[in-house]
C-alpha cells in the first residue's frame, strides 16, 4: 500500500506539473480538436474541384454525354476549349486535365472500332494527376459503354455488382478522423512522458525525488498512468465529441474495447517516451529524438499506408512496434464493429510490447538515476 500511495502522490504532482505549462495544454488540446478536424477535412488523397477541359471535335451526342459526366465536387465544370487553346491553357496552369475528343469518334465506336480519345494531364499537380487519371479513365468508359448498349443493344457478358463494406460512400473524412485519432494517441503520449523527465531535470527536482524513500520504478510508474490518462481521457473527449458529434463519423464497434486497448498501447508508448528521455540530454535533443522515432511508427505502421503495400521485411520488422498492433485493432473495432474474439491476438501483443519496453525503460533511468546520485 505505501507504494501505490508514493505512485498516485507521485502521478498527481506530474499532474499538476501539467497544468502549469500553458504551452503544452494549448498543444494538447488543439490536437484533439483541430488537427482532428483538419486531417478529417483537408482529405488531401480525395480529388476535388480538379479543373478539366475538353476539346469536343466530334460534337455528338455521345461526347456531349461524356463532357456532361464531368461535375462537382470531384471537378469543376468543364470548359469546352478549342483544340488550339488546350495547349496554352495546359501550359498557363488553368487546366489539370484536357480531354481531346476526336472527330467521328461516335460513328467509329457504333462501327466496333477502338477509336483513341486524348488525356493530357498537368503532372505537376501530383496528388491531383495521379487520383484524377482513375477517374476520367472509369468515367470516360462507364459512358461509352452505356451508350453502346443503349443504341447496338445486347448485354455484357460479365456484370460487376459492388458492394461496398464498413464505409459506403468511400468518405475520407471517416478514414482521416479515426486514424489521426490513433496517431495523436502515440504522439502525444511520447511527448508528454518525455518533456515530464527532462523538466524535472532541467528544474532540478529530480534530485529532490532522489532524497525521498521512492524507488525509480515508482516514478516511473507514476509519470506514465498521470501521462497515459491525460492522452486516454482527451482521446475519448475527441471521439464522442469532435469525431462523432462535429464531423459526424459513425463507430460501429465497442467505444470501451478500443479504450482498453488505446490503454495498453499507452503504457508502451509511454515507456518508450521515458527511454528516449533518459537519451537526450535536454528538450531540443528530445525533439529530434522524437522525431526520428514517431515518423517511422506513423508511416509503416498502416495508419496512413496499409502494411500490405510494404515490402515484407519492413513489415517483419514493424511487428516489433507497438502502433502496428494499435492500428490493426482500431481499424478492427471502430471500422469493422470487431470484438475481443478477434482483435485478443492485438491485446496480447501489445501487453507484451509494453512489458518489454517497461523492463528496458526502466533499467536504462535506474542507470541514468544512478549517475546522478
Amino acid at each position: 500500500m505505501p507504494r501505490i500511495a508514493n505512485i498516485y502522490r507521485l502521478g498527481i504532482k506530474e499532474l499538476w506539473s501539467l497544468a502549469r505549462d500553458p504551452i503544452m495544454l494549448i498543444l494538447i488540446a488543439y490536437c484533439f480538436t483541430g488537427e482532428i478536424y483538419v486531417a478529417a477535412t483537408a482529405m488531401p488523397e480525395t480529388l476535388h474541384h480538379a479543373p478539366i477541359a475538353i476539346v469536343d471535335e466530334d460534337a455528338s451526342p455521345l461526347s456531349a454525354r461524356i463532357a456532361s459526366a464531368f461535375y462537382p465536387p470531384q471537378f469543376t465544370t468543364p470548359a469546352m476549349i478549342s483544340l488550339r487553346a488546350a495547349d496554352a491553357g495546359m501550359d498557363a496552369g488553368d487546366y489539370t486535365f484536357a480531354l481531346d475528343i476526336p472527330p467521328d469518334f461516335q460513328r467509329d465506336v457504333l462501327a466496333g472500332k477502338s477509336p483513341a480519345i486524348q488525356l493530357n494531364v498537368d503532372a505537376t499537380r501530383m496528388t491531383q494527376a495521379f487520383t484524377g487519371n482513375g477517374y476520367v479513365q472509369q468515367i470516360v468508359l462507364a459512358e461509352v459503354d452505356e451508350f453502346v448498349q443503349r443504341y447496338r443493344g445486347g448485354v455484357l457478358p460479365v456484370n460487376l455488382a459492388l458492394r461496398v463494406r464498413f464505409n459506403p460512400n468511400l468518405e475520407q473524412t471517416w478514414f482521416g478522423a479515426l486514424m489521426e485519432i490513433i496517431n495523436l494517441v502515440t504522439l502525444l503520449s511520447i511527448i508528454l512522458t518525455g518533456a515530464a523527465l527532462i523538466r524535472e531535470r532541467e528544474h532540478g527536482t529530480i534530485e529532490h525525488l532522489l532524497v525521498m524513500p521512492v524507488t525509480p520504478a515508482e516514478i516511473m510508474l507514476a509519470k506514465i498512468w498521470s501521462m497515459g490518462l491525460v492522452v486516454l481521457l482527451c482521446a475519448t473527449a475527441a471521439l464522442l465529441i469532435v469525431v462523432q458529434g462535429v464531423l459526424g463519423v459513425p463507430v460501429e464497434g465497442s467505444v470501451p474495447l478500443f479504450l482498453t486497448g488505446a490503454a495498453l498501447d499507452l503504457f508502451a508508448t509511454t515507456s518508450m517516451g521515458i527511454f528516449m528521455a533518459t537519451l537526450a540530454r535536454s528538450m531540443p535533443q528530445f525533439g529530434m529524438l522524437a522525431v526520428l522515432v514517431l515518423l517511422p511508427l506513423q508511416l509503416l505502421s498502416g495508419s496512413v499506408t496499409p502494411r500490405e503495400s510494404m515490402p515484407q521485411v519492413v513489415q517483419d520488422l514493424m511487428l516489433a512496434a507497438p502502433t502496428t498492433h494499435f492500428v490493426a485493432l482500431a481499424q478492427a473495432i471502430l471500422y469493422r464493429g470487431a470484438g475481443i474474439a478477434v482483435v485478443w491476438p492485438q491485446f496480447l501483443a501489445l501487453a507484451a510490447i509494453g512489458t518489454v519496453l517497461f523492463a528496458i525503460s526502466l533499467n536504462r533511468f535506474r542507470k541514468t538515476i544512478g549517475r546522478m546520485a
